[in-house]
């Protein structure tokens, strides 16, 4: 049991870590990547820095971090979940905090596949363990290929009639449950006017669903908190001063929240989150 995990070893993340660690509080940062900073060439503007590559500045925080005794483990979030407590799923492995923060940067560039927007909860879900009970005995799809994508077909198997990945040209990577079905053809569009009828591939055959789970790439900050409940406007988490969401216990800082994606605030927001997230532990032994 964690007092604390931080989901994202970036700016945001390391600098929430750092506060807890230096108040005697147990702390776990998990991360995939350094994310897009780890790509970044030069960071002139950043303070005490005439110049530093993304990648320098990335590891002078993690040599901090692991100064402090703090745990950094690499591994991919596919699930979280609030039952007393937050459970942390990753690939190989399961976490329980008291509080979790999420500073995974900012989400990627969602699919852009014709009218899957306009049917957004109206057969078209970024949570399976969130409506899977909704498509008990019906034909259900899972858009992606990785484990993040496996997982969300896990939590349909014993629930549908049939679980369809669409994995869009892509071949299956991840830990797939035996009965799934795989269709590789790409995805032209999706079908439907007032609730989702089908999938239409690029060779213009349609597969038949009654709902379709999207799962791309990695689970990103804002996909996680979706599936705990918290609010998500514009692909950004919305957080109030303290930087916790409308979840108690869950805050999230950095580029997953609203308002200019630069590291000084990523590194602020971590400050907050970090600071608040001892307040919050301490008043919830």
């Amino acid at each position: 049991m964690f007092d604390v995990i931080v989901l994202g070893k970036g700016p945001a993340g390391i600098q929430a870590a750092v506060y807890i660690k230096r108040a005697n509080l147990n702390v776990l940062v998990i991360g995939k990547d350094g994310g897009a900073l780890a790509k970044t060439d030069k960071v002139g503007n950043y303070y005490g820095f005439t110049q530093i590559s993304g990648l320098e500045l990335l590891e002078a925080g993690y040599a901090q971090a692991k100064a402090l005794g703090i745990e950094l483990i690499e591994e991919e979030v596919i699930g979280i979940n609030y039952m007393g407590d937050f459970n942390v799923t990753t690939t190989t492995n399961q976490y329980i905090a008291k509080t979790v923060i999420l500073a995974t940067g900012s989400p990627r560039a969602s699919v852009r596949i014709p009218n899957l927007k306009e049917l957004e909860g109206r057969g078209v879900s970024y949570c399976a363990i969130c409506d899977a009970f909704f498509y008990r005995k019906k034909i259900v799809g899972v858009l992606g290929h990785g484990d993040y994508a496996a997982q969300e077909a896990h939590e349909l198997v014993n629930v549908a009639e049939q679980v369809i990945v669409f994995t869009n040209g892509l071949e299956p990577s991840g830990h797939f449950d035996e009965r799934v079905k795989f269709v590789k053809t790409k995805v032209k569009k999706i079908i439907g006017t007032d609730r989702l009828q089908a999938v239409q591939l690029e060779d213009d055959s349609e597969v038949e669903v009654s709902g379709l789970f999207i799962a791309l790439g990695s689970a990103s900050a804002t996909d996680l908190a979706l599936k705990i409940g918290a609010l998500v406007e514009n692909n950004k988490i919305i957080v109030d001063e303290k930087q916790m969401t409308n979840v108690p216990g869950l805050f999230a800082a950095g580029d997953c929240t609203p308002g200019i994606m630069q590291i000084a605030k990523a590194v602020g927001d971590g400050c907050v989150a970090g600071l608040e997230a001892i307040a919050f532990v301490r008043k919830n032994p």
